[in-house]
């Protein structure tokens, strides 16, 4: 909605990990460094870490961009609880080969003639591994053994296991000793300082147009540093929502002000929410219990606060389904609408 109002080419804060909007700050100039190191060296694991929306996916396929694609076949396996043989049908499925209903051996055999194909072609194969966290010790052995296929005794494949920060900790256990071994390059993304999320921001405002148009002043970007603690998922989540809120109300400039008003609506939705702190949440109440005194101020205060919350979006719904009606009727030739309610 707020991509026409303020004429930018597409919406800047997308949750989805694309590589146009990479960003190199400090951490992430020098994990591309440590990839670009593991690369040359065309085998064992690459170790990336970090928290939740630090960027561990953006920054992979950044790297693969800058790869040649025709001399690349990758493939992308979100880590669960699996065990040894669901461990092998994915990574098959992943590079699109048959798995359903084969043995072992014969998924094993079918793994090592495509990676062989793609060697004689040329080709490097990559294995991304998401959430690495979750790798079991026998999911993470049959990774390892994938490693031990090699051609005239170069790799046939290379692996990256990105994490979030526990699984630095888990390579550590003795369980993971000859994983340890195989590991040739890794690194841990931290958050964004202050100076550099701004310049993120800025960064993907400017990737799809941005003339300046809205502004920001330092307030605005200070607190958007503090909230998202310099996470890019929670400054995409937050600018988002921001970019949004200046849409409605018609604002072409942030301060401070606009983005608490922002970060206080945030902070009523469930997927904000840190209920084991919450002001106004008794933790420790057994149940059945009736709240006294504080307690119930909080809890008014709290509520309060959510039916203010709902106020604002209720205006922000009146005039999504009016823009929606407006550009079908245009499409359909009927000509813009006539004013209605909605609109207010």
């Amino acid at each position: 909605m707020y991509e026409d109002y303020y004429r930018f080419s597409a919406k800047p804060f997308q949750l989805n990990p694309d590589p146009r909007f990479f960003f190199g700050s400090k951490g992430h100039k020098r994990a591309m460094a440590y990839l670009d190191y593991g690369l040359s060296l065309g085998e064992g694991f690459i170790v990336i870490t970090g928290e939740v929306g630090a960027g561990k996916t953006t920054l992979v396929r950044n790297l693969f961009r800058q790869l040649e694609a025709h001399n690349l076949v990758a493939a992308q396996l979100v880590s669960t609880q699996l065990d040894a043989e669901d461990t092998l049908r994915s990574v098959a499925a992943s590079f699109g080969l048959e798995h359903e209903g084969m043995t072992k051996s014969a998924l094993l055999k079918n793994l090592e003639d495509f990676l062989g194909a793609a060697a004689r072609q040329g080709k490097r194969a990559l294995l991304v591994v998401d959430e690495a966290q979750n790798l079991t010790p026998r999911a993470v052995e049959e990774l390892r053994m994938l490693s031990n296929f090699q051609n005239n005794e170069r790799s046939l494949i290379q692996t990256f296991l990105l994490g979030q920060p526990e699984f630095r900790g888990i390579l550590q256990s003795p369980d993971m000793q000859q994983l340890r071994q195989r590991v040739v390059a890794s690194y841990h993304l931290g958050p964004l300082d202050a100076d550099e999320t701004r310049g993120y921001i800025e960064h993907r405002l400017r990737t799809v147009g941005w003339q300046g148009a809205p502004s920001f002043d330092d307030a605005a970007f200070v607190t958007l540093h503090r909230f998202a603690g310099g996470i890019p998922r929670r400054l995409n989540t937050t600018c988002d929502r921001l970019l949004l809120f200046g849409f409605l109300e018609e604002k072409s400039h942030f301060g401070e002000a606009e983005v608490n008003e922002v970060i206080a609506d945030l902070k009523n939705e469930v997927a904000h929410q840190d209920f084991h702190g919450a002001p106004g949440v008794n933790n420790h109440a057994p149940a059945g219990s009736v709240l006294h005194g504080e307690d119930t101020a909080r809890l008014t205060q709290r509520v309060e606060q959510m039916e203010r919350s709902v106020n604002r979006i209720l205006p922000i719904v009146r005039k999504i389904l009016y823009t929606v009606s407006e550009r079908q009727q245009a499409a359909d030739g009927d000509g813009p609408p006539e004013q209605s309610e909605a609109a207010h």
